[in-house]
């Protein structure tokens, strides 16, 4: 599965600026935002940054770390991408509960521009136009 460049954010101002560039842009959550922030949280989070820039495409992908009960938890609450480790034992059964319902689960997290990260946000114009420069994922 393809997705826009993907940019970590860990709450709404990064989420935001991420979108003001008007470029597809696919939110990832940071590793295991869902045990720490919650499902809810994320799409919420998400719902806010697609109000504020409407005609911007935007993905969503909330990572689940090795925490299949949130991975099911964000499933029921409608979350259509996500994150769970493919060394966890559910991951199987996981995935295919998804797929029942038309949803994604990702084994591994795309690469992205952590815009936590010191400085990254210098380079996310860049980086949404698919000059990667060696970002971490």
């Amino acid at each position: 599965m393809l997705f826009p460049p993907a940019v970590i954010v860990h709450g709404l101002p990064e989420a935001r600026a991420a979108l003001r560039f008007g470029r597809p842009v696919t939110l990832l959550s940071a590793r295991g935002a869902a045990l720490y922030a919650g499902v809810l949280w994320w799409r919420e989070l998400v719902a806010a940054a697609r109000a504020s820039f409407p005609a911007t495409p935007v993905r969503d992908i909330l990572n689940c770390a090795a925490a299949p009960g949130q991975a099911m938890a964000a499933l029921r609450a409608g979350q259509r991408v996500l994150v769970l480790d493919e060394t966890c034992p559910a991951f199987p059964a996981v995935r295919g509960a998804a797929e029942s319902v038309g949803a994604v689960v990702l084994g591994a997290a795309p690469p992205a521009l952590d815009l936590g990260a010191r400085g990254e946000r210098r380079r996310l114009a860049r980086w949404l136009a698919g000059d990667s420069g060696g970002a971490l994922g």
